[in-house]
């Protein structure tokens, strides 16, 4: 892993955002900073997506009178593994394509296809970004494992055990599958009733 991507990682634990970009920012917001090459999904007429490579910003609105707001950003790490191949589901519009976008690339430089979570959570230790283990998803259970940085509320998933069928096969055990902000207090709590 260069240097270069593990600090954009670590500047987006640590930070809570891509770039500065805040995961509730708006959608214009958000062009400011990474630019107008994304392609966009809505969903219905009250959730969108705009894609920035592998960065992926959602955002959602009370109705079509409404302004679009920003609700949470993922970065799909495990798309990484796969810019060798025809993964995109809409080629026309690079829809999930699993690149890295111009502006980060500029930023950072090259980022490796995967991303080990030992090595970024030994590194956000020493910066004294600590990350807990937190409760999974029910379903995702044992298959993927959550950690949380509670200052600025982004979580990471990572592969806890291999699973045919449940788990990508560019990955190994060990390798973070994403990242996501922001995992609220609410949530969490959500997720710890549910694990009992």
């Amino acid at each position: 892993m260069t240097p270069h991507s593990l600090a954009f990682y670590m500047d987006v634990v640590t930070t809570g955002t891509v770039l500065g970009v805040g995961p509730a920012d708006s959608p214009e917001r958000v062009a400011e900073v990474l630019g107008p090459d994304f392609a966009e999904n809505t969903f219905d007429d009250r959730t969108m997506c705009r894609g920035y490579g592998f960065v992926e910003f959602h955002c959602d609105r009370a109705s079509t009178e409404h302004p679009w707001s920003g609700h949470h950003f993922t970065l799909y790490v495990h798309r990484l593994a796969y810019r060798n191949s025809h993964w995109n589901w809409n080629q026309d519009r690079n829809w999930n394509r699993p690149d890295v976008h111009g502006v980060l690339r500029a930023r950072y430089g090259r980022f490796t296809p995967r991303l080990r979570f030992e090595k970024l959570q030994r590194l956000l230790a020493r910066r004294g970004v600590p990350l807990l283990e937190v409760p999974g998803l029910p379903t995702a259970s044992p298959y993927y494992r959550d950690f949380w940085q509670p200052d600025s509320r982004v979580a990471i998933t990572v592969i806890g055990t291999y699973g045919e069928h449940e788990t990508p096969d560019n990955l190994r055990v060990g390798d973070v599958y994403s990242i996501h902000a922001p995992l609220t207090a609410e949530e969490l709590e959500w997720r710890r009733a549910q694990a009992g």
